[in-house]
């Protein structure tokens, strides 16, 4: 067997629990699924999933999210039904 040694890393402890629960009902531990990301890496010599940007958080978006909050707390919004947003369509 190959020589180990401890890594030490820092996440939110909501985040270690919940990953805990998941990885548990897989049948791995944490220590497990951190080998098996590695190696997968390794392997691939990239991250084996894609990573993106979240759209939402955009600074178009986020410009745009201020602004609406800014007219809405000003009094300037539009109230329809539902019916009429359907109607809308």
């Amino acid at each position: 067997m190959a020589e180990t040694t401890s890594v030490s890393i820092r996440m939110d402890k909501d985040v270690k629990d919940r990953a805990e629960m998941l990885f548990g009902e897989m049948g791995l531990n944490l220590t497990t699924a951190f080998n098996i990301f590695v190696l997968q890496t390794l392997r691939m010599g990239r991250i084996p999933f894609d990573i993106s940007v979240d759209r939402f958080y955009s600074d178009s978006n986020m410009q745009a999210l201020r602004k609406s909050i800014q007219e809405a707390e000003s009094g300037k919004f539009v109230v329809k039904t539902l019916d009429e947003l359907r109607a809308m369509e």
